[in-house]
């Protein structure tokens, strides 16, 4: 039998071409969720629907110069060319065409396009297998209690954030049936390091079952910016460094070097436009979380990382009987992205940030509330760590009662 150490020593030579070849999947994998958003979004806003022309009903297309008019409202695009540009390459990666495959270049007419997901014709090919695979996986982990296999854990004397140790990821890939076999789930490990899912936390080892650690590199609940897919070299946007999926270490002296980061000035951070996704954990000061896997119709939102309450107040003087604060309760229904808002604070937490094109904005919840309740559960002695916890675990309708102060 082939020893441990042999074979995490026998899968170190991978080197500098698997790690390009998973760079190019990973920029493939962009698109895909790019385009992807993109589709949940449009079919949210009707965009997407069925056509008719010349006595024939066309099902869930858009329009060409529809969509290029859209791109620019919902600032995707400076102008049409650039609209053109992004749409060409969609439909240069298959997952738009046009409805009777009569033209290959994307044209600023009145012709119809369709996302081939919407007609069952897209290119399942193995890559792209993996890539759905892998995302399943993700979402799976996040969505249940399985989170708690990703924690804070140390390896050669440095300390990674959101870390899954090999052997108990296999462990919980057999008990959820996602594979049969112990060497079958270490070869999905290896496809999935390979398709640049995850990695291993300092780009040394492949995967292997064993004691190494590795994280996702992809966060697939990141917002992405259609004008990422102009940047063939990397991310436009990186992800947020208060993503608990942003690859993370923490040096000896407990400063904090995200690998993928923003850096934020002294005064102004900019965060994708907030909805359900990357809700931080632990996120220092900050408490943003990014957004998430299909998008807002909104810009980014520069958000002052002050916070924006005038004085704190406490759970005892907001519930103080014949006070100034009134209660509202809030049912937000998460579009593909999330809720489209940002907590922040502690005992209580408040509103720190509303995304104007969000779900959470459309039913009136706004910056400076309370926030009092999470699904009927009283949050008022809890962190925004905490809630935010809660609310990204919970189900995709979030109830949320909050208090503000009334108008006299």
């Amino acid at each position: 039998m082939i020893s441990y150490s042999a074979r995490v020593s026998e899968m170190d030579g991978i080197g500098n071409s698997t790690q390009k070849r998973a760079a190019e999947l990973e920029r493939m994998a962009e698109v895909l969720v790019t385009g992807e958003q993109l589709r949940l979004r449009l079919h949210e806003s009707k965009v997407i629907k069925d056509r008719r022309h010349h006595l024939r009903t066309y099902p869930n297309c858009f329009v060409a110069k529809e969509i290029l008019d859209w791109l620019i409202e919902h600032k995707e695009a400076s102008d049409r060319d650039t609209a053109i540009t992004i749409m060409q390459k969609l439909s240069d990666q298959s997952i738009i065409h046009h409805v009777c495959d009569e033209h290959k270049e994307f044209k600023d007419m009145k012709l119809f396009y369709r996302f081939r997901k919407d007609d069952g014709t897209f290119p399942l090919d193995s890559q792209a297998k993996v890539f759905m695979r892998g995302q399943r996986i993700y979402e799976k982990l996040m969505n249940t209690e399985n989170c708690t296999l990703l924690q804070t854990r140390e390896e050669e004397g440095v300390t990674y954030e959101r870390t899954l140790v090999a052997s108990e990821f296999i462990d919980w890939l057999l008990q959820e049936g996602e594979m049969p076999t112990r060497e079958e789930a270490e070869r999905l490990g290896r496809r999935l390091l390979e398709h640049a899912i995850i990695q291993h936390v300092s780009n040394k080892h492949h995967f292997v079952d064993g004691g190494l650690l590795y994280q996702f590199r992809m966060n697939f609940r990141r917002r992405r910016r259609l004008m990422e897919l102009l940047n063939e070299r990397c991310r436009s946007i990186p992800e947020n460094q208060d993503s608990p999926f942003c690859l993370r270490k923490q040096g000896s002296e407990g400063g904090n070097t995200s690998f993928l980061s923003v850096s934020p000035t002294k005064e102004i951070k900019v965060v994708s436009a907030v909805r359900r996704s990357s809700m931080s954990s632990s996120c220092g000061s900050s408490g943003y979380y990014s957004s998430s896997p299909t998008l807002s119709s909104s810009p980014p939102v520069l958000c002052n990382p002050k916070s924006v309450l005038k004085r704190q107040v406490s759970p005892e003087e907001l519930q103080a009987p014949g006070g100034p604060y009134i209660k509202k309760t809030f049912t937000i229904v998460g579009d593909a992205v999330g809720w489209g808002f940002v907590v922040r604070g502690s005992k209580p937490c408040h509103v720190q940030a509303v995304d104007p094109g969000g779900p959470a904005a459309a039913v009136g919840m706004k910056v400076c509330q309370f926030v009092v309740a999470v699904n009927g559960m009283n949050v008022l002695s809890l962190d925004y760590r905490t809630v935010s916890n809660l609310i990204l675990t919970g189900p995709r309708t979030v109830v949320m009662e909050v208090m503000e102060e009334g108008e006299y």
